[in-house]
């Protein structure tokens, strides 16, 4: 390789965008108490954790345990959207509901 210092750069550059990016939702989070924000602040922390291991130097093929929080937090960030989707489908119901009932 001939740049040996890029990947920790790199690293360190994504490091720093998931951890922000998490911060963001965290404080989206403690303006509305949404708990779709707080989920996805969790998540781009999660996935701070394999970019963070490449500082350290561990490849990360060799580590099962990056994979699993890179699907921890997937299924984090598709589990929040079902559920504010549904929160919302059963406030709509209910209000054509009770427009239907007057």
């Amino acid at each position: 390789m001939m740049f040996p210092h890029v990947l920790p750069f790199l690293a360190g550059a994504v490091t720093l965008g998931y951890g922000l990016c998490g911060l963001g939702f965290l404080r989206l989070w403690s303006s509305s108490r949404d708990r779709f924000f707080l989920v996805f602040a969790v998540a781009f922390w999660l996935l701070m954790l394999p970019a963070f291991s490449a500082l350290w130097g561990v490849p990360e093929e060799d580590r099962a345990w990056v994979y699993i929080a890179r699907i921890a937090a997937y299924m984090l960030i598709s589990a929040a959207i079902v559920g504010k989707n549904r929160s919302r489908f059963r406030i709509r119901r209910g209000a054509a509901e009770a427009s239907r009932a007057n």
